[in-house]
């Protein structure tokens, strides 16, 4: 197999071309023929005219690739070698949502052929591909697992926004069902990812290492994110308690903060339905997405008190301060710094609290999509500012907000406005403003 991809005479498709899947065929294009599967229409389109819809990779990156971009299920029964990389979401009851998986399995397995190889790198629960892929492979194929094809799974380690830790630079978990199908897919890896691979002693353990990646550093932000809570009531900065604490050679510094995206904020989720299954409450995972979840909502509740303590808002007749009569500006949407994805972005819990006292907020964002998050917050985001607030909240500190400078704020606030930080960003640079951060 490894030989006959190296030599072009078989092929290798990516099924899934986002944020994890696009690099991943890309790169196999330099030493391979690749075909590159997707169900959007609007994305195959700018793919074939060299842009990627993440914004991640520049169009030198589809540069001398041997690479199609398809929907074409005749063009997916060309190859032998499949990576299967689409999303692993949760649904709105934080329950692992294995439909687009499942889908992409099913694509797969009217293709598949004897002697084929299907690869996962969706983040899944340990067990899952076994579990939920392998008899759906068999069912729909009419083949034997292992006798007829072979599964492995390689978790993903990409990082939108990241170029230090890229998939070249930084070390892939391969495993496969046996001996023969972990040395080919090792090999096959080891074409693109010059940092090597690990060889995991079996698929769950593959699957379990990835979710546990990601929990690990929930539960610590989680734990910063509650000592921050207790901070702030005793009148102390975190970030300064923090930099203290670093001064010791086995502190780790982890930060408080909103905990969106793809990974953290979703992978533990898919450990606590495994643990269900095996009738287990993890206590410490669900402890710390519940304080991670609850975040947003903190943030803006502390925005409004300050707002209503520091004489900011416009005053009723009764001369206590309204947050009805008050604006926020709001700066950043996406779940993180200098990316545009917006998936599961804890910005949103912020401004729905807001809302919820009849708050006046404006979101501005040079990275995201204004209708994407329309379409997926119902937030309809401005252009610019207008006129003054009497809050900002830095959410996301962008490249593009980071060298604003005190004076700049002010422009944008009332006499005596509110800077809330939830990052500590600016927490050197705002002397003269009403200031809080995490």
């Amino acid at each position: 197999m490894y030989n006959q991809l190296i030599s072009n005479k078989l092929k290798l498709a990516v099924v899934g071309l986002g944020y994890v899947g696009l690099p991943l065929a890309l790169e196999f294009a330099k030493k391979m023929s690749v075909i590159g599967f997707d169900i959007n229409e609007r994305n195959l389109k700018m793919l074939r005219n060299s842009q990627d819809p993440s914004e991640e990779l520049g169009p030198e990156t589809f540069e001398n690739r041997n690479i199609i971009f398809t929907s074409d299920p005749e063009e997916l029964k060309k190859a032998s070698f499949y990576i299967v990389a689409v999303p692993t979401p949760i649904d709105k009851y934080n329950t692992p949502d294995l439909k687009p998986l499942l889908s992409a399995t099913l694509s797969v397995a009217k293709v598949l052929k004897k002697g084929d190889y299907v690869i996962y790198e969706s983040t899944v629960y340990p067990g899952c591909t076994e579990e939920e892929c392998v008899p759906l492979l068999e069912s729909v194929s009419g083949l034997k697992f292992i006798e007829d094809f072979k599964v492995g799974y390689s978790p993903e380690r990409i990082n939108p926004g990241d170029a230090e830790h890229s998939l070249q630079k930084t070390i892939k978990i391969v495993s496969g069902c046996d001996d023969e199908s972990l040395d080919i897919i090792a090999k096959v890896y080891e074409t693109v990812v010059e940092a090597g691979v690990h060889r995991a002693p079996g698929m769950k353990v593959a699957e379990a290492a990835k979710i546990i990646e990601n929990t690990q550093r929930d539960v610590n932000i989680a734990l910063m994110n509650e000592l921050s809570i207790l901070f702030n009531r005793m009148g102390i900065n975190t970030y300064d308690v923090i930099n203290a604490a670093a001064t010791k050679w086995n502190f780790v510094a982890y930060t408080p903060g909103l905990v969106g995206g793809h990974c953290i904020g979703v992978d533990p989720y898919y450990m606590v339905h495994k643990a269900s299954e095996l009738k287990y409450h993890p206590q410490m995972i669900a402890s710390g997405r519940f304080v991670n979840d609850s975040m947003g909502g903190y943030i803006a509740k502390q925005t409004v008190k300050r707002m209503l303590a520091g004489n900011q808002s416009t005053t009723n007749q009764t001369g206590i301060q309204s947050p009805s009569k008050s604006r926020v500006l709001i700066m950043g949407v996406t779940y993180k710094e200098n990316v545009s994805d917006i998936r599961n972005s804890k910005v949103a819990d912020i401004v729905y609290e807001l809302l919820s006292y009849r708050t006046e907020v404006d979101v501005i964002d040079p990275k995201a999509d204004p209708a994407y998050v329309d379409h997926e917050y119902g937030i309809k985001m401005v252009d610019k500012p207008t006129g003054k607030y009497n809050a900002i909240i830095m959410a996301v500190p962008h490249k593009e907000f980071r060298s604003m400078t005190q004076d700049d704020f002010k422009a944008l606030l009332v006499p005596h406005g509110l800077v809330v930080d939830i990052r500590g960003v600016f927490r050197n640079i705002i002397k003269d403003l009403d200031y809080w951060s995490l």
